[in-house]
C-alpha cells in the first residue's frame, strides 16, 4: 500500500525549477510506493501556457497536483493570504488521504507542515533551499532599515530556529550549510537529521554523448562561430546573485589569453543589459551573444562550450546554496571557472578536477590563474557529475529519508 506524502511548494511546478527541481524527484519516488499530492503556487501566465504539460506527467505518474494561484500584490499581506490558503488546503486534503509526512520545501512552506505536524502528528520534512530569511536581506529585498521587513526577518530568524529543532529531518543543499547549522548553538545533536541533496541534473538529458555533430554545427552557425572560435560560456539568469562585471573583466583577461575567444550567455537576460557593462569595460560588443532557448535545448548550446565561467557574489547565505548549473555544465564535460565561498561549489570543482576555482578578491590579476586549465580532468568532472549531482543519486538519498520517517 502507498504512503500518502503531500509536498508543499511556493515555487509553482510551471516553473522551470519547479520541472527541473521538484517533479523529477517526485517521479522517481513514486516508483518506490509513495503516493503524491502536491500544492503548488502557479503564476498565472506560466499557469495557462504549461498547465497541460504538467498535468499529463502527473497523470502519467499518479501524481495529484491541487495548483494555486500565487498573489504578488500587496506585498507581505499577499503572501499570508497564499499561506492560509496552502494551510486550509492541506488540512482538508489530510482528513481524506492522513499523510504520512509533509514535504516542505523552503520556509514558507515549513509554516504549514510545523503547523500540521502539532496539530495531526504527521511526520514534518524540512527540505530548507537555503538560508531564506538571509537570501532576502542580501539580496536587497528586505531592507532592515524598514521596520516592517526587520520585523518579518526576526520572525523568519525564530522560525528557522522552530524548523531546526522540531523537523523529523532536514534536507540541505550543501555539506556547508550542514555544517554551519550543527556549529549553532544548540542545534549540535542534530547532524544525524540532516540529510545533504544538492540539485541533480538528469543525466539522459545533460549527456554529452546525445548531442550530434550537425547539432553542434548548428549551434555555433547560429552565432556564426568558426571552428577556430574558442568558447567561453554562461548558463541562466543573472539577476541578483551572479556578478556579471566580474564575469566580464575574466573575460577581457581570457581574451587577451585567447584572441578567438567569444562569450556566450545561454539565458533570458537582456542582451543590452549585458552589452553595455561589456562597453564599460572597453570589451567589443561583437564578441558578446546571448540567446534564450527552452531548458531542453540547453544541452545542446552547453556542448559547443570550450569552458564555462560563474561568479556568485559570497554572501553567508550562499554557504548553503547549490548552482543547478555546476552539475548540468560537469554532466557535459565542460570546464569551470568559479569563485570560492558558495556553498560545496569549490570542494567539487577539486574533488572531480572540474575546474578552477579560486577566491574574488579586489583588484584580482585573472592572468594569473590556470587559464589553460592544466588540472582539469573530463573522466574525472563526468564521474562527479554522477556521483554528486546525479539525479538517480538525489532519489536514492530523499529515498533513504522517507524510509526512515515512514518506519519511525
Amino acid at each position: 500500500m502507498s504512503n500518502n506524502i503531500l509536498y508543499l511548494s511556493y515555487d509553482g511546478m510551471t516553473d522551470s525549477l519547479g520541472q527541473s527541481q521538484v517533479l523529477p524527484y517526485i517521479q522517481g519516488l513514486t516508483k518506490e510506493q509513495f503516493k503524491f499530492h502536491i500544492i503548488s503556487f502557479e503564476k498565472k501566465d506560466r499557469f495557462e501556457k504549461f498547465r497541460n504539460e504538467i498535468q499529463k506527467i502527473c497523470d502519467e505518474n499518479n501524481i495529484s497536483w491541487h495548483p494555486l494561484i500565487y498573489t504578488k500584490n500587496p506585498p507581505l499581506l499577499s503572501t499570508i493570504y497564499d499561506i492560509r490558503q496552502m494551510r486550509s488546503l492541506a488540512r482538508a486534503l489530510h482528513k481524506t488521504h492522513n499523510f504520512k509526512i509533509i514535504h516542505c520545501r523552503s520556509y514558507l512552506s515549513a509554516l504549514v507542515g510545523l503547523g500540521m505536524k502539532r496539530s495531526f502528528g504527521t511526520k514534518f520534512l524540512f527540505d530548507m533551499r537555503g538560508f531564506w530569511a538571509d537570501e532576502r536581506v542580501e539580496g536587497k529585498i528586505w531592507s532592515l532599515n524598514n521596520p516592517v521587513f526587520k520585523i518579518v526577518y526576526n520572525f523568519f530568524k525564530k522560525k528557522e530556529m522552530d524548523y531546526f529543532i522540531n523537523a523529523d529531518f532536514i534536507v540541505s543543499l550543501t555539506n556547508a550549510g550542514k555544517k554551519e547549522i550543527v556549529s549553532w548553538r544548540g542545534l549540535e545533536h542534530i547532524e544525524n537529521r540532516i540529510e545533504v541533496i544538492p540539485c541533480c541534473v538528469d543525466l539522459e538529458k545533460f549527456d554529452p554523448l546525445k548531442i550530434t555533430a550537425e547539432q553542434k554545427k548548428e549551434a555555433k552557425s547560429t552565432f556564426n562561430f568558426s571552428e577556430n572560435d574558442r568558447i567561453l560560456g554562461y548558463v541562466g539568469s543573472i539577476g541578483t546573485w551572479y556578478m556579471l562585471d566580474e564575469m566580464l573583466q575574466f573575460f577581457k583577461s581570457y581574451h587577451s589569453n585567447f584572441p578567438t575567444a567569444k562569450f556566450l550567455f545561454i539565458s533570458g537576460e537582456n542582451r543590452s543589459t549585458i552589452v553595455e557593462r561589456a562597453k564599460f569595460y572597453g570589451i567589443n560588443e561583437e564578441l558578446i551573444h546571448v540567446k534564450s532557448v527552452l531548458h531542453s535545448e540547453v544541452p545542446k548550446y552547453i556542448s559547443i562550450f570550450n569552458a564555462s565561467v560563474f561568479f556568485i557574489n559570497p554572501t553567508f547565505s550562499k554557504t548553503a546554496s547549490s548552482p543547478t548549473k555546476q552539475g548540468e555544465l560537469m554532466a557535459m564535460g565542460i570546464p569551470i571557472f568559479c569563485n570560492s565561498g558558495v556553498g560545496d561549489t569549490e570542494s567539487v570543482i577539486n574533488q572531480y578536477q572540474s575546474g578552477v576555482s579560486f577566491r574574488l578578491e579586489p583588484n584580482i590579476d585573472f592572468n594569473n590563474i590556470d587559464l589553460n586549465l592544466k588540472h582539469f580532468s573530463l573522466e574525472s568532472t563526468k564521474f562527479g557529475a554522477e556521483e554528486f549531482y546525479g539525479l538517480k543519486t538525489g532519489v536514492a538519498r530523499y529515498l533513504k529519508v522517507y524510509k526512515y520517517l515512514t518506519s519511525n
